[in-house]
């Protein structure tokens, strides 16, 4: 049974009774993105952000150049090199693992020269020459669900059984990486939280956690952190969602998921050491 995380330079169990959930911090070099847009398209602020977010606890940091955002028009690929390049080489030595989130893949290809530890692909590897990009390297490899495109994804998503769909899509996505060759034990998924989905489908898969990951066999990514699903909730902007992201980022760990995509970082960390300290003395 597998129960290693294969990510790169570090190797994250993700069965048991004492495993820790990971805090992947959201690093974004664009001017455009839905929360955090333009606050660190510079180098150095980029940097002083990843610095931060170690000091606040952080166990994976993911650099974006290309905004996902509802509507967002596609990135030139050079500039996307451009944006996200810099900072990848300046974080490589920097302590925790390195993600790039792109579906590209020339990024990929020139991410694995810089050392990163995983690929974040919101179109799940399917763009020509995805998996030939990754298939050599010891990335580990985060597959999501996404109905459409950005552009185009929020206008009218529709499913007849999201749960069943999004499972299906990703069983079909494990199967094609794993026949080309890729060790499953680098595989993880990630449902796609707001990528063609209206609220109540966030919140069908955010509940739907643990089955995924058993029907599956292989560890989750959660990303809610500031979506309009929070918002939905808590009646709250973008950017008082904090306290909202915190408590979905718990409620899917509690069913299981291993890595949560946060931008809160110094949050999540306090409050999945002190759940995890009251998970532990129950048991």
């Amino acid at each position: 049974m597998r129960s290693t995380l294969q990510f790169g330079r570090f190797n994250y169990p993700w069965r048991g009774d004492r495993v820790r959930a990971r805090v992947m911090g959201i690093l974004n070099v664009t001017p455009d993105s839905f929360s955090d847009g333009g606050q660190h398209q510079s180098l150095e602020f980029a940097i002083s952000h990843a610095e931060q977010m170690i000091l606040d606890g952080v166990d994976i940091i993911d650099v974006g150049g290309e905004s996902s955002r509802p509507g967002a028009p596609p990135l030139p690929l050079e500039q996307e090199l451009q944006r996200v390049m810099p900072v990848l080489y300046a974080l490589r030595d920097i302590g925790p693992a390195i993600s790039v989130d792109t579906y590209k893949p020339q990024v990929m290809r020139e991410a694995i020269i810089a050392g990163v530890d995983m690929i974040n692909d919101i179109n799940g590897f399917r763009a020509p020459g995805a998996i030939d990009a990754v298939r050599d390297s010891d990335c580990g490899l985060c597959i999501m669900h996404m109905q459409s495109d950005p552009q185009h994804m929020q206008l009218a998503p529709s499913y007849t059984d999201v749960v069943a769909e999004v499972i299906a899509f990703l069983r079909e996505r494990i199967a094609t990486l794993t026949a080309a060759g890729i060790d499953p034990r680098r595989l993880c998924i990630d449902p796609g939280f707001g990528f063609g989905k209206t609220v109540e489908h966030n919140y069908a898969l955010l509940k739907a956690t643990g089955q995924l990951i058993a029907e599956l066999n292989v560890p989750l990514l959660a990303g809610l952190s500031r979506k309009s699903m929070v918002g939905a909730v808590t009646g709250k902007p973008v950017e008082q969602r904090m306290a909202g992201s915190v408590g979905g980022a718990l409620a899917a760990v509690a069913q299981g998921a291993l890595i949560v995509r946060v931008h809160d970082v110094a949050e999540t960390v306090d409050a999945l050491k002190v759940w995890q300290a009251g998970f532990n003395l129950q048991r």
